[in-house]
This record gives C-alpha cells, sequence and structure tokens, in this order.
C-alpha cells in the first residue's frame, strides 16, 4: 500500500454495552501494530471506552494510545483533511463536515462501511458491494465480518494461538492470573465458569441450578452494568458469595487482553454480543452466547443462523445439548434444566471447539483481508 494511503480513520459511536469501541478499539490496535498504519480512532464516549481501555483520558480531546492517535468525535466537528481511508464502524453516520472534507479529496477515499457479524446466508452476497452516496461523488463499501470463505473473516491477531496455548500450557501463568484478580485457585472438583450476559438474561434461574447441582461451580461475573444484581451481587456483596455448591467472584471489568485470558482460563464461558463472542470461540472452550436482544425477536433469527453453522457436523446429542441451553438462555426461559445435558456434553463441545477454530480461521483474519481490499480499492 502507498505510503499516502497509510493514513486510516476509523469512527464509532458508543451505542450501549461495549459491543462497538470493543471491536473497533481491537480492530484500531490490530491495524497499527501489525500493519503498521497510522490509526486515528474517533469515538464519541470515551469514558465508557476507559472501561476498556483504562489509560483513557476521558477529558482528553486528542491522546496517544497503543500506538493509536484516539480523538474525541464531539459536535461541532473540528474541521480536518479526511483520511485516504475512512473506516465507518457498523453504520454508525459520519460527521457532515467530514464527509464534506471526503468530497473534496482527490483522490476520493476509501470509504468501508464494517458491518455487524453475523451468519445468516446471504452475508456473503453482499459482502464488498458498493453503495454510491445520493450527492457526492464518494462510494460506500460494504465490508461483513463471517465465518465462512466469502466473508471479512473475524479479527485475530497474528500471535493469538501461540499465546492462548501458552497460557493454557501452564500452570503457573494461570495461577498468575488468578492472583491478579484477588482469587484462589479453584479447589479440587470446582468448574471455573466466566458470566457475561445482557441485563434480561435469565441468571437466577441458572444460579439456583447451580447453588444446587451435584458439581460445585465457581462464577466469575465481570461488573457489567446491571449483572451483578441479577446475579445475586449487590455493591458491597463479600467475596465470594456462597449459595449451596456455587460461589459467586465479582471481577472488576477487564481489558481486552485480560479478558481473553479469562476465557483461557475457565472451562466455559457465558459470553454475549459480538466481541466477546468472538474471543470465546478463539479460546477453543465450550460456550453459551447471548446475542444482542432485539425489540422484533431478530436477535433469535441470528442465533438460529449460527446455530447452523456450528452445530454442523457435530454429535447429535451435543448439538442438541447446546442448541438447548443457548435457547432457554436467549429467550430468557429456564436455561438451569438444559445445563446439566449441556455439561455432559463437554467433552465432546471442547473437541468441536477445536475443529471449530481451524474452520472459522479459514477466511483469514479480518483486519489482514480488511487492508488487502483497501489495496484493491485504492
Amino acid at each position: 500500500m502507498e505510503s499516502h494511503a497509510r493514513r486510516w480513520d476509523l469512527f464509532c459511536t458508543v451505542v450501549d454495552n461495549f459491543g462497538d469501541i470493543a471491536v473497533s478499539w481491537r480492530l484500531a490496535r490490530q491495524l497499527a501494530r501489525e500493519h503498521g498504519l497510522a490509526i486515528r480512532l474517533w469515538v464519541d464516549d470515551l469514558a465508557t471506552f476507559r472501561r476498556l481501555c483504562p489509560a483513557i483520558d476521558p477529558a482528553a480531546g486528542a491522546q496517544r494510545i497503543e500506538g493509536v492517535d484516539v480523538r474525541h468525535w464531539s459536535e461541532p466537528f473540528p474541521e480536518t483533511l479526511a483520511a485516504p481511508v475512512v473506516i465507518e464502524t457498523f453504520g454508525c453516520r459520519l460527521p457532515d463536515r467530514y464527509v464534506e472534507a471526503m468530497a473534496r479529496a482527490r483522490p476520493a477515499p476509501a470509504w468501508i462501511n464494517l458491518e455487524h457479524l453475523s451468519a445468516e446466508k446471504w452475508v456473503p452476497g453482499c459482502h464488498r458491494l458498493p453503495s454510491p452516496h445520493p450527492r457526492l461523488p464518494l462510494t460506500t463499501h460494504f465490508f461483513f465480518p463471517g465465518f465462512a470463505v466469502g466473508t471479512g473473516g473475524l479479527l485475530r491477531e497474528a500471535d493469538l494461538f501461540e499465546r492462548r496455548d501458552g497460557f493454557q500450557a501452564s500452570a503457573s501463568m494461570q495461577c498468575e492470573f488468578w492472583r491478579g484478580l484477588g482469587l484462589p485457585d479453584a479447589a479440587p472438583g470446582q468448574i471455573t465458569v466466566s458470566l457475561f450476559g445482557y441485563p434480561g438474561a435469565p441468571i437466577g434461574d441458572l444460579l439456583d441450578g447451580w447453588s444446587s447441582g451435584p458439581v460445585p461451580i465457581r462464577a466469575i461475573v465481570p461488573q457489567a452494568p446491571g449483572l451483578l444484581p441479577l446475579a445475586g451481587l449487590p455493591a458491597g456483596a463479600p467475596k465470594p458469595l456462597r449459595r449451596g455448591r456455587l460461589e459467586l467472584w465479582p471481577i472488576p471489568f477487564l481489558d481486552q487482553d485480560r479478558y481473553d485470558e479469562l476465557l483461557w482460563a475457565c472451562a466455559v464461558n457465558f459470553v454475549r454480543g459480538e466481541d466477546s463472542f468472538v474471543r470465546a470461540q478463539w479460546a477453543a472452550r465450550p460456550f453459551v452466547w447471548q446475542a444482542y436482544p432485539q425489540a422484533d425477536g431478530a436477535h433469535l433469527h441470528k442465533l438460529e443462523a449460527f446455530l447452523a453453522l456450528f452445530c454442523d457436523g457435530l454429535e447429535p446429542a451435543a448439538a442438541a445439548a447446546a442448541a438447548g441451553l443457548w435457547r432457554e438462555w436467549n429467550e430468557g426461559r429456564k436455561p438451569a434444566g438444559a445445563w446439566p445435558e449441556f455439561w455432559r456434553r463437554r467433552a465432546v463441545l471442547a473437541a468441536h471447539g477445536q475443529a471449530w477454530v481451524q474452520r472459522i480461521a479459514r477466511p483469514g483474519d479480518l483486519a489482514k483481508n480488511l487492508v488487502a481490499y483497501v489495496a484493491e480499492l485504492l
């Protein structure tokens, strides 16, 4: 890629629940670190961003963190030259003043709309489609993450598998990780589960089942908004909170690298949205996904599309166990009843997870694919 095109602007509006900024920050870091690009990341909510990246100063208009130039996206938007490459994440609407600057640039910037992740069958047909601006001499190009060849792939750092395997093979690294969170090692025979979901998830039923179940469980609960009260962990609760055979451990909200380690360290991971969903798959451990709830039930269609893909080739009993628990969890019903069968199939699910990682790695890494596509456009 020519030197002038190594300047990229990424735009992110933080809607809620960290998902937009989590993906944007992970992408920005990787583009800067692995591809040597000059990345300027515009974010409208730095206070929320700070939860994922403690180095962020919410009051700073401009700051440089991990090789990325982070700018506060404020209104009125300042006069600035458009970068040769512009990434509009998840359909956030670019500032009018910036779009006008893009229209004045020669040559016109490569304008990419990075879309949300979905396993639905229509995605490969829409990947890389152009969309001319109705008024200006500009064209948006849609870039879809995905699980199959014909999509943009998934975000995956070049050294991810090496770091994961090294961590999972090292008892000392895992012990150090738990000590860093103020937790002891799990007791003999105790299952460690990470529990991350949206407000409204049927956490109470699941915890009731775990507390009276046959296997002792240690549930690690990040301090996400609205989640701790659902888990029975009011502010100032003792650590851990014990209920029958269950231990509940609240932990601080982790930055992305440490959250990866949490997923690697747990036997099962409950995840949500997009970023933690992808990272749980790379962890190659049994997991349960909660899709972002939508009023019209569209999230359930996304859930079924992924289940159809994920369960393809999986032993029928294990596929039924996974689908059963995922549906109960997403539909807000009674996941405790589906948990025992899911756990009983854990060995098959773990083996499938290893094979699944190899399958979803085939389309290549999203950041690398994006850089190659931009080079085509320019």
